[in-house]
C-alpha cells in the first residue's frame, strides 16, 4: 500500500479551520485476527462531525461495521482507556506514523470529503486483535530497570527531603511518560521478539532508560539506583542504542528521551569505572 501523507502542525491547523462538518471520510483499516495470522485491509466510511477523533470514528464503525463496499463484517477491535492521552493504551500507527488515536483529529488529518485515514496497529507488539496489541513486553522492561520508589519501611522515617525547582522541573518532565510505547515502535533497535525469555537480552528502550534516571534523581528511589544501572550496563542496556533519536521526535509528551540515554549512558560508564576499582579481587 502506498504511503499516506502526514500533515505537519501547520497542515493540521489549517485543515481544521477548513475542514466541514458531514463529510464522508474514509478509514482504512488493516486487520488481523492475531498475532502470526494473515493481515487484510477494510475500508469504513464514516460520516463526520466537528471535533470527532479516530477513536469516535472507530465506536461509529463498531457499531455498524459495514465496509464501503456494503458488506457486513466483523467489529474493529481497539484498545483504550483514559481518552486524554495519558493512559498510552489507543496506540496505533495512522498514516505510517504512531501516536495516539484519542487526540487524533479527523478533521486535522481529512479536513475534505473522500480523503483517507488509515489505521494499522503497532509492529512491534504481537497483535492481539486488529489495531489491539500486547504491549506486556513494554512493562517487563520497566521491571528491568526497576522503575519505581521502594517504600517499605518510609513511612514512618518522617518528612522527605526537600527538592530544589531544578530537580522538580527536570523530573516532571520525565514523569510524563504514559508507556504508551510511541517510542519503541520508532526505534530501530527495538524489534519484536516472540520468545519472551529473549526479552532480557533484548533492547530495553527508551522509555524505561528515562525512567530509570527518573527514579535515580528521586531521594528515596535512588536506594535501587545501583541495581538500575546494572540493568543498563547489562546485555540489551543503553549501550544498544543506535542514537537513531527517532523516539524523542514521535513521543507525544516531548519527553527529553535522548537527553534521559546520554545522562544514563554516563551514569553506567562511571558506575562500571566504580565497579572495577572497588570490586574485591
Amino acid at each position: 500500500m502506498s504511503a499516506v501523507h502526514v500533515p505537519s502542525e501547520t497542515e493540521r491547523i489549517a485543515n481544521r479551520k477548513k475542514a466541514k462538518p458531514g463529510r464522508t471520510v474514509r478509514f482504512r483499516i488493516k486487520r488481523c485476527a492475531g498475532h502470526g495470522k494473515p493481515a487484510s485491509w477494510e475500508d469504513f466510511d464514516v460520516v463526520t462531525e466537528p471535533g470527532m477523533n479516530v477513536i469516535s470514528a472507530l465506536q461509529r464503525i463498531a457499531a455498524n461495521p459495514v465496509t464501503s463496499e456494503g458488506s457486513r463484517t466483523t467489529p474493529v477491535v481497539w484498545d483504550s482507556g483514559c481518552l486524554e492521552e495519558v493512559c498510552g493504551a489507543c496506540t496505533m500507527v495512522i498514516n505510517g506514523r504512531v501516536r495516539q488515536s484519542c487526540s487524533c483529529l479527523v478533521d486535522e488529518y481529512a479536513p475534505e470529503a473522500g480523503d483517507v485515514i488509515t489505521l494499522e496497529p503497532m509492529s512491534k507488539f504481537p497483535v492481539v486483535r486488529d489495531l489491539w496489541v500486547d504491549r506486556q513486553r513494554l512493562f517487563h522492561s520497566l521491571k528491568r530497570a526497576k522503575a519505581w520508589v521502594p517504600i517499605d519501611g518510609t513511612y514512618a522515617a518522617g518528612s522527605g527531603p526537600k527538592e530544589s525547582p531544578d530537580r522538580q522541573g527536570t523530573r516532571y518532565a520525565l514523569s510524563e511518560c504514559m508507556s504508551c510505547g510511541c517510542c519503541l515502535e520508532a526505534c530501530p533497535q527495538f524489534t519484536i521478539e516472540d520468545d519472551d525469555a529473549k526479552w532480557d537480552e533484548s533492547f530495553i528502550g527508551a522509555h524505561a532508560i528515562s525512567q530509570a534516571r527518573l527514579f535515580n534523581l528521586h531521594d528515596t528511589g535512588k536506594r535501587l539506583e545501583s541495581d538500575r544501572l546494572e540493568a543498563l550496563a547489562s546485555k540489551g542496556g543503553v549501550s544498544d542504542c543506535g542514537n537513531a533519536q527517532n523516539c524523542v521526535k514521535v513521543c507525544p509528551k516531548h519527553i527529553p528521551l535522548t537527553e534521559s540515554i546520554a545522562a544514563m549512558g554516563r551514569a553506567v560508564t562511571i558506575h562500571r569505572v566504580k565497579k572495577f576499582f572497588t570490586s574485591k579481587k
